[in-house]
């Protein structure tokens, strides 16, 4: 085993590491996101529900996902969970209203006008259609009109687009296309409404090379709000040897060599939003990182997957490698090692977002972290760590003026 800082130890080390130090209040400083990922299916086994979110914490919720037609249509993905499911308590009336996921992330817009929900699109399994759709005008225009139909009536802030990925020069040529189009339908909405505030247009973005190669990141960026990127999953299942999955250093496997190929290629690193793992991924068998491993495990939902609110596992100890900004557990005795971001990792990734002038932070995804107020809930310590560094985080305004949204309650502000 590779003889590292378990994180006891490593918590002092870290103060005196040179992103241990704070920005003054009086800094310049840019108005930071935070964002998670809300995913419609955790309101099932893993019992957790949007109104469960820590929204006093956080600026932006994207929540997945809607499912994309070959004809270009976007539609809902889980209809029951995003607007059917009906709370107790809500009373039942003849009118057509929102329930769901969807109203109870619009009580969380209403008490928090800080908080924006955009509707992202795709996802993993959901993008098999997305080059077809793109290649085309008649379905991009299907899209376009489709996606800001839905936004509407759901009353959410903007659109994600979550395309997994792009296989070909033409096919990254034809997502700028998309990009264009939804840009500007967006904003012929918000003129037709009257709206100064601008709807939100982002996007889940690959780290790894062979995908955002095939990209047009320079020209994508005259459209996107924000490039959430995607810095977790650089190890896993797939690997060779057990590795660190979304360390910030360490050659090209890492996620400084990607923020600094998107910066490099015309992405302003304001628009740059570090995507980070709320779980962990394991590797069995292993004698640590760089070694070979056999099988990954039982997981929390999936083999090899772990919930961060999970880790380390009982008999495992916490590990902190500052020289690649990354963490794990590892049992010694199961020769079992799990890779993910532990509250130390997120000192160093938040003071390295404050020095590079990044965007902020995102999260795959909420159901997986520890309740707020939890010493080791992720999205509490991305929150405090950026308060500490004299940061301020985004207070634009969210949009709660949907006149001609399809629900009753929508138009009446929920």
């Amino acid at each position: 085993m590779d003889a590292l800082q378990p994180i006891g130890q490593a918590a002092q080390a870290v103060l005196g590491h040179p992103f241990g130090h704070q920005h003054p209040v009086g800094h310049e400083t840019i108005p930071l996101v935070i964002c998670t990922y809300f995913v419609a299916w955790a309101i099932y086994a893993r019992s957790h529900k949007p109104l469960d979110l820590p929204a006093d914490k956080l600026t932006h919720i994207l929540y997945a996902f809607a499912n994309l037609n070959s004809d270009g249509r976007v539609v809902l993905g889980d209809p029951w969970a995003d607007i059917d499911k009906h709370d107790e308590g809500v009373p039942w009336t003849d009118k057509k209203e929102l329930h769901g996921n969807l109203r109870q992330l619009g009580l969380l817009k209403k008490r928090h006008r800080n908080l924006k929900v955009s509707l992202s699109i795709g996802g993993w399994t959901w993008s098999t259609n997305f080059a077809a759709v793109a290649s085309s005008s008649k379905t991009r225009q299907v899209f376009v009109r489709t996606s800001i139909e839905l936004m509407n009536d759901l009353g959410l802030d903007g659109l994600d687009i979550d395309w997994e990925y792009p296989k070909s020069h033409s096919e990254g040529h034809d997502y700028v296309k998309l990009l264009r189009e939804l840009r500007h339908g967006l904003d012929h909405y918000a003129a037709s409404k009257g709206d100064s505030q601008r709807y939100l247009l982002t996007a889940a973005m690959p780290c790894g090379e062979s995908n955002y190669k095939q990209m047009d990141l320079g020209a994508m960026a005259h459209y996107l709000d924000y490039f959430y990127l995607m810095a977790y999953d650089l190890a896993g299942s797939w690997s060779d040897r057990a590795g660190h999955q979304a360390n910030l250093f360490g050659g090209e496997q890492s996620v400084h060599h990607a923020v600094q190929h998107y910066i490099r290629s015309g992405v302003p690193s304001r628009k740059l939003v570090m995507g980070m793992p709320i779980y962990g991924r394991a590797f069995q068998n292993t004698q640590g990182i760089g070694h070979p491993y056999q099988g990954v495990g039982q997981g929390s939902w999936e083999q090899g997957v772990y919930d961060y609110k999970q880790l380390p596992l009982p008999g495992a100890v916490e590990y902190y490698d500052q020289a690649a900004g990354a963490s794990y557990s590892y049992d010694g005795t199961k020769g079992e090692l799990i890779t993910y971001d532990s509250p130390m990792v997120l000192e160093t990734k938040s003071q390295y977002i404050v020095d590079h002038k990044l965007g902020g932070a995102m999260f795959w995804e909420s159901s997986a972290d520890h309740p707020t107020g939890h010493h080791r809930s992720i999205l509490d310590t991305i929150h405090n760590a950026f308060v500490r560094r004299g940061q301020r985080l985004d207070q634009s305004l969210n949009h709660v003026h949907y006149p001609t949204s399809v629900y009753e309650n929508v138009r009446q502000g929920l």
